[in-house]
């Protein structure tokens, strides 16, 4: 779902329920507003908000936590392909090939998972066909002491890691969030800006403070759904770590 989108429903319904409360603050009888009567509802209201920023503090930690773990993965892959790259340097000069075919399968990969133009899709599916033929070139070296057959054995190793962690972003890539408690959650929310509201007092300083209670919520499930995306949403796991390994690939 588009977390502008969300987001923006969320607030919606929440002015919703500002306006509601303010409507019915005209209607409900004295005794319905009490101070007896504002007691009770701070006191289901209270553990309602408690609820509700407990569950809002998961989901945002939830959603950094995948965030975090993607850009771990992204800069172990870069490490890695950095790595292979010296690895076959090492073993000499009959890897030229190798190499090229790492750095032309490293520039796709970025590209897809990077795409330049905003309007390009995502495509964290790996290409298959280049990772094959990176492992398959290895497994084609013909070592002609224990050095090379130690450096050829590391080389397919850390080719087949890179693999793994390919396929581990993509698995990644599907989101968390759970939309139906992300509506609950929103349900919460409605409730207690509805009691805020009809007790709240009829001037420009309360409605301002609801406002900015709606603008710092929805910016949070804004927030959380960005995260959830972390590489089509505006905080995107970032591509430094694989653009640094690839200019060094190859020289």
């Amino acid at each position: 779902m588009n977390s502008f989108l969300a987001a923006a429903i969320a607030a919606a319904c929440l002015f919703g329920a500002v306006l509601l409360g303010m409507g019915l603050r005209r209607l409900l009888p004295a005794h319905h507003l009490s101070n007896d009567t504002k007691d009770t509802v701070k006191l289901a209201m209270g553990l309602v908000a408690t609820m509700a920023a407990l569950v809002l503090g998961l989901l945002v930690s939830s959603a950094k936590s995948d965030h975090d773990t993607g850009q771990s993965d992204v800069s172990q892959m870069a490490a890695k392909v950095a790595f292979l790259d010296r690895v076959l340097a090492d073993y000499g000069p009959e890897t030229v090939e190798v190499r090229a075919q790492l750095r032309s399968m490293t520039e796709e990969g970025v590209r897809r998972m990077w795409p330049e133009e905003g309007k390009m899709p995502v495509q964290l599916a790996p290409n298959t066909q280049a990772g094959d033929a990176v492992y398959l070139a290895i497994q084609h070296l013909s070592p002609h002491d224990d050095i090379q057959r130690g450096l050829k054995a590391q080389a397919a190793t850390l080719a087949v890691e890179i693999g793994q962690l390919r396929a581990l972003l993509l698995a990644q890539s599907i989101p968390t969030i759970s939309m139906p408690l992300l509506i609950v959650v929103v349900s919460w929310l409605v409730v207690i800006f509805l009691s805020f509201s009809l007790f709240a007092p009829p001037n420009a300083t309360a409605n301002l403070a609801l406002m900015v209670g709606i603008l710092a919520v929805s910016g949070a499930i804004y927030l959380i759904l960005e995260l959830d995306q972390p590489f089509g949403g505006l905080i995107q796991i970032a591509s430094e770590p694989l653009r640094n390994a690839l200019s060094h690939l190859a020289k």
